[in-house]
């Protein structure tokens, strides 16, 4: 299963615009993946928490309220669940095995420098690949997920509704609380 945050819109098709598997190509090209002449980037998470860590990381050291979760178009930060079982094997970037193929150290994977892993995840698209997984920089036993949009959004199934994340969210609870952010009263 992997999980998405993302800004959604009641009632649209999950590949469209505010569904949770729409990439908006268009708006890419600071990501840590991100080739969007490429390929969009569907980012993702193994885990709820991470999801939303990824999305609130900007608050840090800050105290969040229902707002800031919401776009200033009304649009409500929303976690998606995805089924992914019909994905073949992602490239694997927290194997050693794997790394030591590609000749890759876990500081490249894990770097700010985005040419760096700009350039290995464009390096995987172009073997092929589906996507590839890594650790999250924000909280190591989290697994992050980078799909090619193309080559991916077709095999996966949305599970149900989107839920609008909220301050009393679990996940939102225990992503804020990794990262040092408050939640209002």
């Amino acid at each position: 299963m992997l999980y998405r945050a993302f800004p959604y819109r009641a009632g649209v098709d999950p590949l469209q615009d505010g569904g949770a598997l729409w990439v908006p190509r268009e708006s890419q090209g600071s990501g840590r993946h991100d080739n969007p002449d490429r390929y969009g980037a569907l980012y993702s998470a193994r885990a709820p928490e991470s999801a939303v860590a990824e999305r609130i990381q900007a608050f840090r050291g800050q105290t969040i309220t229902d707002r800031d979760l919401r776009r200033a178009d009304g649009r409500p930060l929303s976690l998606a669940a995805i089924d992914d079982a019909a994905l073949p094997a992602l490239v694997d970037l927290d194997d050693p095995r794997e790394l030591a193929r590609r000749r890759l150290r876990p500081s490249m994977v894990a770097t700010r420098e985005r040419t760096v892993t700009r350039s290995i995840a464009l390096d995987i698209f172009e073997g092929g690949a589906v996507g590839l997984s890594w650790w999250s920089t924000l909280e190591a036993s989290w697994t992050n997920v980078t799909l090619f949009a193309e080559r991916a959004t077709r095999l996966l199934r949305e599970e149900g509704e989107p839920e609008p994340l909220t301050i009393r969210h679990p996940a939102v609870r225990t992503a804020a609380d990794v990262l040092g952010i408050g939640l209002a009263r």
